[in-house]
């Protein structure tokens, strides 16, 4: 441990295992909505706890539960020794939090932010020196202190937002999805963060939509409908499906059409794409024949695969959705003039003295799902946004279906679908009158406008919703809404910016289902994603650093190049975190050799 944490930390006296929050049968409603009902479990000094669950389970009202800023409608939690709601001034001081979206002051530089949170914890900003420094040095800050909170990257606000709320020394630190929108290399940087403050004896808990996450964690909370569904370390929980994961080798290019089959199959309860391979999970008790068949039919190899923490969260919560879009049903074979649906030559946007993308050319063929990948600041977004037609490139052309986005941006528009990073959403529009609207840009009208809003309400469950704001929906239905307004027209191509960031599993599967589907009638998929898992379904793969290109593969092929002693079967995520240090490498060397 270093002696920045030590200082951190130096708040915890508590000794590794003592209960440091006990929720006593806790029930929180808003409404006729039963967010918790009767949820009781401890939570234990120096370990790091996962909190998990889909959409709407109950996890950020526990979270504000513990910290007091809702009052629980019956049982009790205390939190470092203290009652939540009569000793709630002690429980701001004892605890920090992190909520989903931290409110950082984008407008303030990195230690202007810090002094003001050291204000709001009542404590003299000019008195503590050495805490600043201590946490600076801490989440490797130092350097950019007089940076605004607004122009940094993603992992880099979330390192300043753990250190405002570790300001005041805190026994209990509550995270509420740090690590959302986060590249593989900064949620390194905040595991190691976190795993240092445990080491230390603080409480550390960790809400996550990344099971990965999850599987890392000491102990897991898996809430679902407010209740809770299981209490213990991860590993006693995959336990229950051991001998029921396997994987569908050597089926290649028929991955989409077998996973299909495999999810509409009765006796499996959940199936991804791995590569080349598709991975399933065989519900309790299921026989084989089904599965076993399938591999005939397919000429796949089966193979028994260790079960992951994902395979029996899923399991647990009664399986992932089936294997057909009904959306996809409705689309029509996408027919074009070119293999080629996508393409960018020399593609580069500078702003100022800023390149956020530097001579980049790759081809996007027709009903391909084609991912772009790297850290944060890495420039997709801004490539995206050049394809898209919404930036003008500063160098370079780009074409969608054979449409040059200099000359024709207009008719290029037309032919595609964007779903961007941050909802393209009207906040003051209803969900109904989000999708008119959308309708209505993209030219349809009278009977064929009424039945496409239509198949969307009923094809993402929009019915109760349709008369509220987009900004007060689950995170789920939005990222639904947005698909939905995204695909309105029927789009050959689609453009999605991270659409599944922060979503749980379950909506992830479902999300996957549809653009699985679309791409098997020939829809070329553009995506941006951190979840590694979902590179993998990626027909290729276009790895971004530092606004170049720097590698472009099948996701099996970059996994290949990362295999070493220590990774001898390597994830995508080792992939990835091998692609950023190589190029590092290669930079370091080339400027070496030029100083020579």
């Amino acid at each position: 441990m270093s002696g920045a944490t030590a200082h951190i930390a130096s708040g915890t006296a508590r000794g590794r295992g003592e209960a440091a929050v006990v929720i006593a049968d806790v029930a929180k409603h808003f409404g006729r909505v039963e967010a918790l009902c009767g949820f009781s479990a401890t939570i234990h000094y120096g370990r790091l706890t996962g909190l998990v669950g889909p959409d709407g389970a109950g996890k950020t009202t526990l979270m504000r539960v513990m910290t007091g800023l809702l009052v629980p409608d019956g049982g009790s939690v205390t939190l470092a020794g203290f009652d939540v709601v009569e000793d709630n001034d002690a429980i701001h001081i004892a605890s920090g939090y992190m909520p989903q979206r931290f409110g950082l002051y984008e407008d303030l530089s990195v230690l202007e932010n810090m002094r003001l949170y050291a204000r709001l914890r009542g404590m003299d900003a000019d008195q503590h020196a050495a805490t600043f420094e201590d946490l600076l040095d801490f989440t490797r800050l130092g350097p950019f202190t007089s940076r605004l909170a607004g122009r940094l990257s993603g992992g880099m606000k979330q390192k300043l937002g753990l250190a405002c709320a570790l300001m005041a020394k805190p026994e209990v630190l509550l995270l509420d999805e740090p690590s959302v929108g986060v590249d593989p290399v900064s949620r390194q940087d905040l595991w190691r963060m976190v795993r240092e403050l445990t080491d230390d004896g603080m409480a550390v808990v960790w809400s996550t939509a990344y099971l990965d996450e999850a599987e890392r964690c000491e102990s897991v909370l898996l809430l679902n409908a407010g209740k809770l569904e299981f209490d213990g370390p991860p590993r006693e929980l995959t336990r229950r499906i051991d001998r029921r994961s396997f994987r569908l080798e050597q089926v290649g290019a028929a991955r989409r059409a077998v996973l299909s089959q495999a999810l509409n199959l009765p006796t499996v309860s959940d199936g991804v794409i791995q590569g080349d391979a598709v991975r399933v999970v065989l519900r309790a008790d299921a026989a084989r024949d089904a599965i076993d068949a399938l591999v005939a039919e397919t000429g796949a190899a089966l193979q028994p695969v260790q079960p992951r923490f994902e395979d029996a969260f899923i399991d647990l919560l009664g399986g992932g959705p089936g294997g057909t879009s009904a959306l996809a049903e409705r689309f029509d074979a996408v027919e074009l003039e070119s293999d080629i649906a996508v393409s960018c030559r020399d593609l580069s946007k500078r702003f100022g003295d800023f390149t956020a993308t530097d001579s980049v050319s790759f081809e996007v063929r027709k009903g391909e799902i084609f991912g772009l990948l790297g850290p944060n600041g890495a420039g997709k977004s801004t490539t995206f946004k050049m394809l898209c037609g919404l930036l003008k490139p500063t160098a370079g052309e780009a074409q969608v279906v054979g449409r040059d986005l200099r000359r024709a941006t207009g008719a290029a528009k037309s032919q595609l679908g964007y779903m961007a990073q941050k909802f393209s959403l009207y906040g003051l529009l209803s969900v109904r009158q989000n999708l008119d609207f959308s309708a209505g840009v993209y030219g349809l009208q009278g009977r064929a406008r009424r039945e496409r809003i239509d198949e969307m309400i009923e094809t993402f469950d929009l019915q109760p919703y349709l008369g509220t704001s987009p900004d007060a929906l689950p995170l789920g239905y939005k990222q639904r809404l947005a698909l939905a307004c995204a695909l309105m027209h029927r789009p050959p191509v689609l453009f999605l910016d991270e659409p599944t960031s922060g979503v749980d599993p379950i909506t992830r599967r479902e999300f996957w289902t549809h653009i699985n589907g679309l791409a098997r009638k020939g829809v070329t998929v553009m995506v941006t994603t951190h979840f590694m898992d979902e590179a993998e379904y990626c027909d290729r793969v276009a790895m971004m650093y530092r606004a170049r290109l720097i590698a472009l593969d099948a996701p099996d092929a970059l996994k290949r190049g990362a295999v070493d002693d220590a990774h001898p079967d390597p994830t995508m995520e080792d992939a990835f975190i091998h692609l950023v240090q190589s190029a590092d490498l290669d930079a370091q060397a080339r400027a070496d050799a030029s100083a020579a």
